[in-house]
């Protein structure tokens, strides 16, 4: 039979009249900081979440220095009086040192669960995505899943033609950023729903998207921001995503690629997205310099 000492009786309690061995509040406050450190959440925390546990947070009761001082009776004060006692203001500068532990071991136990509930369960994740759409452009953000790889593929009924012959099918107007000058290469897909401008590393996408979604993009951090183009609202997407294309006669979006850094914005009727252009400010430059 193996005794309580033995390394092997892992579960065994106690003899009787022994009290257990528990771990110390300060032990317990680093097991739950390093807890919470380890955790890597994928996506930001909503912010009614975040304002919710800092009322919470607030709101606890803090501790006098005399019940918390080693050896302390904590039931003396109760013996005297169930009344709640008044609080001393703390002097100036000084923070109560047990109710800050306290504080940081509660905001540890709330990344840990809310880590375990958005990152590491399918209906968490599921629970954090946004779709928002913007010129024609859908952004799911949100868990992207794995970068979509392949050869990516053209637009239904894509063709190559010049400048001149793609203002003549297109319904909307062309404009050509001066900053860039003359494309070296002129696409039209979907039956002139899509305009196509290229220069080395960087394309230029014109289409009528004020009705409809034409882009779908899944992305995750680091996160979109807003940019503004000549008054006009745009995102800005720092980072690589995966890029999807949903036919105007409906049908199965066409296959996802990966596209880089990314301006998306809106010019009259007309949606655009800068795709290739790494520096933001520089993005935004080019694209106000449309004529």
């Amino acid at each position: 039979m193996t005794s309580p000492d033995e390394p092997g009786d892992t579960g065994s309690r106690p003899p009787s009249g022994e009290p257990e061995s528990r771990p110390s509040s300060d032990e317990l406050e680093s097991r739950l900081l390093a807890l919470g450190d380890s955790v890597e959440v994928p996506c930001p925390p909503p912010a009614d979440v975040a304002r919710a546990v800092r009322a919470r947070l607030e709101a606890l009761p803090a501790r006098s220095p005399q019940e918390e001082a080693p050896g302390a009776d904590p039931a003396g004060p109760a013996r005297r009086s169930r009344r709640p006692r008044a609080l001393l203001p703390a002097p100036p500068g000084r923070a109560r040192p047990a109710a800050s532990r306290r504080r940081r071991a509660a905001a540890a136990v709330v990344v840990v669960l809310t880590a375990l509930f958005f990152g590491a369960t399918p209906a968490g994740r599921a629970a954090v995505v946004q779709i928002l759409r913007l010129a024609g452009v859908e952004l799911r953000i949100g868990d992207p899943g794995p970068l979509p790889s392949g050869m990516p593929a053209p637009l239904p009924g894509e063709e190559r033609t010049t400048l001149e012959e793609a203002r003549e099918r297109a319904a909307f107007p062309i404009a050509v950023p001066a900053e860039l000058g003359e494309p070296g290469d002129v696409r039209v897909g979907d039956g002139g729903r899509v305009v196509s401008l290229l220069w080395p590393g960087v394309r230029l996408d014109q289409y009528d998207g004020t009705l409809e979604v034409v882009y779908r993009k899944d992305l995750g951090p680091p996160w979109p921001e807003e940019a503004d183009v000549d008054g006009s609202q745009g995102t800005w997407i720092p980072a690589h995503h995966g890029l999807s294309y949903l036919p105007r006669e409906g049908g199965a979006p066409v296959a996802a690629r990966i596209a880089g850094p990314t301006l998306v914005w809106q010019r009259r009727l007309v949606g655009l997205r800068l795709e290739g252009v790494t520096d933001r400010a520089r993005a935004v430059q080019i694209a106000r310099s449309l004529r």
